[in-house]
This record gives structure tokens, C-alpha cells and sequence, in this order.
């Protein structure tokens, strides 16, 4: 369901670019330090978002570096560090717990439940570190498997259920710009979860998979993809952003697109 939230890299200056990767391999760092070297293979770029967004809003003191890893043993890549990509880091690891749980109980994926055990020590820390985030988590993985169950065709609750998901985890601590960050998280999954029925569309009706979707063209629900980035930005833009606004903005006004497209042609070739 992720993988919208990223850059339109063609569009991104050299610094931009060296910027992004650099909180990307900060947030793979941390990964691998605060939790295990294997759970570094679930990290997407939907988190270097997260934490671009709320570095930009409280801009902590960061450290930085170039070093060469595991995963690129060649040439040095440069990471930086501070709370907020930790948090990232952390959310990443609560995420990709419970939806490979998800994919297990419901489709039987060998590799998710192997995953999923392996990641399942981290998650009583994660509870108790962030027990509001994780239990929104579990709330939401919940409710979406009972509306794909009784096979909900009204498309609002599981969208608003997986809104409810994004809006606690952009909400790093309850203080003056709590509601912008929820607001717009809230209206952010909205636009997720749709994108992602819209690209699922037709090969779910062939495999008679489930779909929240009515009719017959996926093509109409479009314009609510619109309308939820519309009311993502009307918020995000109402927060005291400077630091690295420009990338925030390539992200929200131009990646989501890029990414979305991309999806949909290659679902459609796939078809």
C-alpha cells in the first residue's frame, strides 16, 4: 500500500537528491542500530517523507556523516541523524510488523510470516515507547480486515480507517501543531488507500479479490485522489515549514503523481 508517498527524483536539484538519500540511509542506519540488520529490508522512502516533514517543522540539531555499508560496500553514502529520523526508523519497523501479519492471516505469504516473527521481539518496546501510534496501527490493520471481510463497498470507512493511521503517525507529540499534522496524515491516507484501489482495480475484479470500489471504471474515482491531496496540502501548508520545503514540495505536488502513474501503467501492462 506504500510507495506513492516518494520523490519525483527528475525534478530534484544534486543537493535535493543528496538530501533525500541522505535521511533515507539515516533512517537504514538506525534500522539496523535500534533494531536488527534484516528489518532494513522492509524501509521504503514513504518514511524519508515522514521525517523530512516533521525535521522541517521542529529542525532538530542533526548529525551526518558519509560511510559505506552492507548494503552498498563500495562507495560511501551520506546519512544523517537526529529524533525524528529515529522515529521514522521506528515507525517503519511497527508498520511492516503488522502488515506482514496482515498478508499472513490473509493470504498465507510464507515470506511475511517469516518477517513477521523475526520482527516481533521489536514490538513490545515499540508498545510501550509509542503506545498511541502502535495501537492506531492495530486498530486500523483490524477494521480493515473486517470491512475487506463483510466486503464493504463503501469506499469512506476503510479510506478513513487508514486516514486515522496516517494522522497518528505524522503526530510525533501533542502540542500546537498537533491538528495540521493529523489533518493532513489523516487526508494523506486517504489518498493512499484510494491511489492504491484505483491501481488494484482490475486485476482485483479478476481475481475476485477484494476491492472497495463500485462500478465498473476505476478511472471515475480519480478525482477523490484530487480531492484528498488537495485537502493533505490545505493543511501541510498551514504548518511554519522553511527547512527543506522545497523537497516536502516535490513530494506532496508532483512525486505523488509521478508515483501514482507509474503504479497504474504498470498495472495496466501487467493486465
Amino acid at each position: 500500500m506504500f510507495g506513492f508517498v516518494t520523490a519525483n527524483s527528475a525534478e530534484l536539484s544534486q543537493e535535493q537528491k543528496r538530501r533525500y538519500n541522505a535521511v533515507y540511509c539515516g533512517i537504514c542506519r538506525r534500522i539496523r542500530q535500534q533494531h536488527t540488520n534484516s528489518a532494513r529490508l522492509t524501509l521504503s522512502y514513504d518514511m524519508a517523507f515522514l521525517a523530512l516533514l516533521l525535521m522541517s517543522l521542529y529542525e532538530p540539531e542533526e548529525q551526518s556523516g558519509d560511510r559505506a555499508c552492507s548494503l552498498h560496500p563500495i562507495k560511501p553514502r551520506p546519512w544523517v541523524d537526529n529524533e525524528y529520523v529515529r522515529y521514522a526508523a521506528d515507525m517503519n519497523v511497527a508498520l511492516s510488523y503488522y502488515k506482514c501479519v496482515d498478508d499472513w492471516q490473509d493470504d498465507h505469504k510464507q515470506t511475511a510470516r517469516i518477517m513477521a516473527n523475526h520482527l516481533e521481539k521489536q514490538i513490545p518496546n515499540l508498545r510501550a515507547q509509542y503506545p498511541r501510534q502502535c495501537r492506531a496501527i492495530e486498530d486500523c490493520i483490524a477494521r480493515l480486515s473486517a470491512l475487506e471481510n463483510a466486503g464493504c463497498t463503501n469506499p469512506d470507512e476503510p479510506a478513513n480507517c487508514f486516514g486515522q493511521l496516517m494522522g497518528e503517525l505524522l503526530v510525533y507529540r501533542e502540542d500546537l501543531w498537533a491538528s495540521y499534522l493529523r489533518q493532513a496524515g489523516m487526508a494523506l491516507g486517504r489518498f493512499i488507500y484510494l491511489a492504491d484501489a484505483v491501481v488494484d482495480y482490475d486485476q482485483d475484479k479478476r481475481k475476485k479479490r477484494y476491492n472497495p470500489l463500485p462500478g465498473e471504471d476505476a478511472r471515475q474515482w480519480e478525482e477523490y485522489l484530487v480531492l484528498a491531496m488537495g485537502r493533505c496540502t490545505e493543511y501541510y501548508e498551514k504548518l511554519p515549514l522553511v527547512q527543506d520545503k522545497a523537497l516536502l514540495d516535490n513530494i506532496l505536488y508532483s512525486g505523488v503523481w509521478i508515483n501514482f502513474g507509474k503504479k497504474k501503467r504498470q498495472e495496466d501492462k501487467d493486465d
